[in-house]
């Protein structure tokens, strides 16, 4: 096996914040920067294999997103502009370019805001055995991938390891400032809505997406990254069809290749083949094309 490239720090002089799997955060004091990397997770699992040039279009995605959202919250972001940045990242300059942004640090939130618009994925699971999402009683009959009637609100509890946990809201408020949930909740009902109307009219449905939230001077803000194939389940619309799973722009193509091998889904990762790697990066690509490329 390879050695995983994910062991090494894109920034390594600089004062390391967090390393997740796809991104790393560097500390500085009362701001943060932020580096999405070239890795690739999966199952839980990063990859040895890179996707080059997957970090720059995640965070340009990201980015437009921010841009258009500003409208109804305040974010994070200080600068996208490396020159902008620290003297200490001039060093590495030409790494973190267009991969990077430089924000103020927050008091995180500590919840998954996540927003439903289609029945997928874990919430699908959940409606099968219970009839509900997160305590959110839906309508009998609802097939895989359909569009609810309104989107929902579904909080997932922030884990450090594995997966986060789904939660009703009620129980949210047990842990949670009851204003705090009711502002989050209003802000990424809106948001979602008004991101799903832009995408559908490019040719994208946006599933469902999650928003993760900080507190800056006691004002509720808008962290982290936002409406990317990696934060959320993007299907075009061209060949949605209720009833079935559904073609994706994220990292599906990379889940069905890992699910045909062998392989226990535990560290270490096999490595990705070129086609694979290929096929990943031009659906980036595609959907980066989409949401923001004037259309005349």
């Amino acid at each position: 096996m390879a050695p995983n490239k994910n062991d090494t720090l894109l920034c390594p002089d600089l004062k390391l914040f967090k390393k997740g799997k796809v991104r790393e955060v560097y500390d500085f004091n009362d701001k943060l920067l932020i580096v999405a990397t070239d890795n690739v997770s999966a199952f839980d699992v990063v990859l040895p294999t890179l996707i080059k040039g997957k970090g720059i279009i995640l965070n340009q995605i990201s980015n437009f997103w921010f841009d258009f959202s500003k409208k109804n919250i305040k974010n994070h972001i200080i600068s996208k502009n490396v020159a902008e940045f620290p003297a200490a990242c001039q060093k590495y300059a030409d790494v973190i370019r267009d991969r990077s942004i430089l924000v103020w640090k927050t008091e995180m939130i500590e919840l998954e805001a996540i927003v439903r618009g289609y029945l997928s994925g874990s919430g699908f699971k959940d409606y099968q055995k219970t009839g509900q999402i997160c305590g959110i009683q839906l309508p009998e009959g609802l097939k895989e991938s359909a569009k609810l009637e309104t989107p929902i609100f579904t909080p997932s509890t922030k884990a450090q390891e594995g997966h986060d946990i789904n939660i009703t809201e009620s129980e949210l408020r047990k842990q949670i400032d009851g204003d705090v949930i009711d502002k989050v909740k209003e802000i990424s009902l809106q948001l979602y809505s008004a991101a799903a109307d832009y995408a559908l009219k490019r040719g994208i449905i946006i599933a469902d997406t999650k928003f993760e939230f900080g507190l800056l001077n006691g004002e509720i803000i808008l962290i982290d990254e936002i409406l990317t194939p990696d934060s959320s389940r993007f299907w075009p619309s061209d060949s949605y069809r209720p009833g079935q799973s559904q073609d994706s722009y994220d990292k599906q193509i990379i889940r069905n290749y890992l699910s045909q091998l062998d392989w226990d889904k535990t560290p270490p990762g096999p490595q990705l083949p070129d086609d694979i790697i290929q096929k990943t990066i031009e659906k980036y690509q595609e959907v980066y094309n989409k949401l923001t490329i004037v259309q005349s």
